[in-house]
C-alpha cells in the first residue's frame, strides 16, 4: 500500500484526497499539510493534519507526495521532498520557468526519486480517443493543429479573486496555468518536438499582468504547424466550446474536440460525432466521479510507477516541455522575434 501525503489544502487538494480515498487502487492517504484548510480537510478524510510541510516530509511512512500548492512554490517544495526521499507528483504548471523545472529534475534524479507532473488532459475520454485516432492513422499525416482556451473577463476576474496566488510576482499567472495544458497537448498529440515559437501578447482589460491574451504560432519538426490562442478577457458571452478546444487537420481527415463537450471526426464528405462526455457541475459537485476521472488516472499512474519501480508516464521532461513553449511565447512577444527551441539548456 503506497502511503501518500498532500501538500496544500484547497480545491485541488480536495480533488486528490477524494480520488485516493475512494478510487485509486493500492494507495492510502496518510497526511495533509499546508494552507489554512489543512486541518479541516484532514479531518474530513480521517488523516493527520501535519503542522507544516517539513513535518509531513519527515514522516518515514510516507512514500510519495502530491503538490497542490501555487506554481511559484513547486520548485522549493520539490527540492525539500526529494531531499526527504519522497516521490513527487506536482500539479501543473510544473513551475513558472524552465530554470526551476531543471532544478526540480536534477534534484529528483540526484535523490533517486520519481518526479511526475499532472497532465489531466491526457487522461480524459475525449483526448484519449483523439490520440488513438491519430495513432491509428484515421486522419492521415498530421499537417495543422489549432487550440484555444478562453474565458469571459467576468470569469477571469473571479479566478483572480478566488485564486489570488495567480497575481503573485513570481507566479506564471493565469496564462501559464491555462496554456500549460494546451502546450502539453500539442506535443502529446503530435509526438513531435517544437522547434520555433512566435507570439503576440497583450492585456486589454484591467486584469493583472502577465498578459491575459496570447496568440502563438508553434512550428514543429517535419513542418507541422500549430496555433495556440489563450484569452481570459473575452466579452460576454464568450466563444462557444472554447474552454479547452483542439482542431487537428490531417492529410485524410480532421478532428474537432472540446475536452468537456464533444469529439467529431471529419472524413469523406461528412462530420461524425464519436463521443459526447457526460457533464458535471465543477462548483457544486467537485467529488463527481465524472469530474474526478482524469485525476484518478493521474494518481493511479503515479502510484503504479512507484509500485513497479519505473519512471512515471508523464515526468519532469514533459512538464518542462510545456513550460518551455509558454515561456517562449512571452519571450517572443517581448522581443517581437521568433524564439528557437530548445533554449535555456
Amino acid at each position: 500500500m503506497v502511503q501518500l501525503g498532500i501538500i496544500g489544502s484547497g480545491y485541488m487538494a480536495l480533488t486528490y484526497a477524494e480520488a485516493i480515498a475512494r478510487h485509486v487502487r493500492g494507495a492510502r492517504l496518510a497526511a495533509i499539510a499546508g494552507g489554512k484548510r489543512a486541518a479541516q480537510l484532514a479531518a474530513e478524510y480521517g488523516v493527520t493534519p501535519e503542522p507544516n510541510v517539513e513535518a509531513l516530509l519527515a514522516r518515514r511512512d510516507i512514500d510519495g507526495i502530491i503538490l497542490t500548492t501555487p506554481d511559484y512554490l513547486h520548485c522549493e517544495q520539490t527540492l525539500l521532498a526529494a531531499t526527504a526521499g519522497k516521490h513527487i507528483l506536482v500539479e501543473k504548471p510544473m513551475a513558472p520557468t524552465i530554470a526551476q523545472c531543471d532544478r526540480m529534475i536534477q534534484a529528483c534524479r540526484a535523490a533517486g526519486v520519481s518526479l511526475a507532473v499532472v497532465k489531466t488532459e491526457r487522461y480524459r475520454r475525449v483526448t484519449k480517443l483523439a490520440k488513438k485516432l491519430i495513432e491509428e492513422d484515421r486522419i492521415g499525416r498530421l499537417m495543422l493543429l489549432a487550440t484555444i482556451s478562453s474565458f469571459p473577463s467576468s470569469v477571469g476576474k473571479e479566478i483572480y479573486r478566488s485564486r489570488p496566488w495567480h497575481s503573485h510576482p513570481e507566479s506564471g499567472g493565469l496564462f501559464l496555468n491555462m496554456a500549460s495544458h494546451n502546450a502539453d497537448m500539442l506535443i502529446w498529440l503530435t509526438m513531435l518536438k517544437p522547434v520555433r515559437v512566435f507570439a503576440q501578447a497583450h492585456t486589454f482589460s484591467d486584469l493583472p499582468e502577465p498578459a491575459q491574451s496570447v496568440m502563438a504560432t508553434v512550428a514543429f519538426e517535419g513542418g507541422v504547424m500549430a496555433q495556440m490562442w489563450i484569452c481570459a478577457e473575452m466579452p460576454a458571452p464568450g466563444l462557444p466550446s472554447s474552454e479547452v478546444r483542439f482542431q487537428v487537420v490531417g492529410s485524410e481527415g480532421l478532428l474537432d474536440f472540446e475536452n468537456y463537450e464533444f469529439l467529431r471526426l471529419g472524413s469523406g464528405d461528412h462530420w461524425e460525432t464519436l463521443l459526447t462526455p457526460e457533464r458535471f457541475d465543477y462548483v457544486r459537485d467537485p467529488k463527481s466521479p465524472v469530474r474526478l476521472e482524469p485525476h484518478i488516472g493521474v494518481v493511479q499512474e503515479f502510484v503504479d510507477s512507484i509500485v513497479d519501480h519505473r519512471a512515471p508516464a508523464v515526468g519532469g521532461r514533459d512538464g518542462r516541455a510545456a513550460v518551455e513553449i509558454c515561456q517562449a511565447c512571452l519571450l517572443s512577444a517581448r522581443s517581437g522575434q521568433a524564439v528557437a527551441l530548445p533554449f535555456g539548456e
